[in-house]
């Protein structure tokens, strides 16, 4: 009803197999849970540096349980049953830090590729489309020598040193290299 895309996993595993860590949102966590536990699910998020709000909702939480998993990073533990008026209000936080969170992304993705010079932007708009250095050099007229030169200086600039390192700093800013020439 708030108008919020919702995708339920039976378990931690399936969640960690099949969620989408570039797509804004938060994670509700039961801590009791098939496989793993909503605190062992928590420390592998923390382990991949997952960067989602989590939020724990159980009705086997304890006092204890609950410092705990706030104190590792998660956004609140709400015992059940809850107050839907409740869980509603801390989603809508979360959802609220997200967005802040993402949009302060976005600048630093900005500020990243201004300090790309233009034969760099052009490259990395090559790059991004899954072009090799050969291929990139024969399409720009250069040495494969000079466009490994210009992929090595976008990844020190990017502060990145791989092609899906790259994708994922700039996911939501590919747009910026849509006008980049490239022929």
């Amino acid at each position: 009803m708030e108008g919020w895309k919702v995708k339920t996993f039976p378990s931690g595993l399936s969640f960690l197999q099949g969620d989408s860590p570039s797509v804004p949102g938060a994670v509700i966590i039961d801590v009791r849970m098939p496989g793993m536990s909503g605190l062992e699910l928590q420390d592998e998020l923390i382990r991949r540096k997952y960067p989602h709000p989590v939020i724990f909702l159980s009705g086997h939480g304890d006092i204890g349980m609950a410092v705990k998993a706030v104190k590792k990073g998660a956004a609140n533990f709400l015992q059940k049953p809850v107050n839907p008026g409740e869980l509603v209000e801390v989603i809508r936080e979360c959802m609220e830090q997200e967005e802040k969170r993402q949009e302060l992304s976005k600048e630093a993705a900005q500020a990243l590729l201004q300090r790309l010079t233009p034969r760099e932007r052009q490259i990395t708009a090559l790059i991004l489309q899954g072009l090799t250095n050969t291929a990139i050099a024969g399409r720009l007229g250069l040495s494969v020598r000079t466009v490994e030169n210009h992929r090595e200086a976008v990844y020190r600039k990017m502060n990145v040193n791989s092609l899906p390192a790259l994708k994922s700093k700039l996911d939501g800013q590919l747009h910026m290299f849509s006008g980049v020439f490239v022929e």
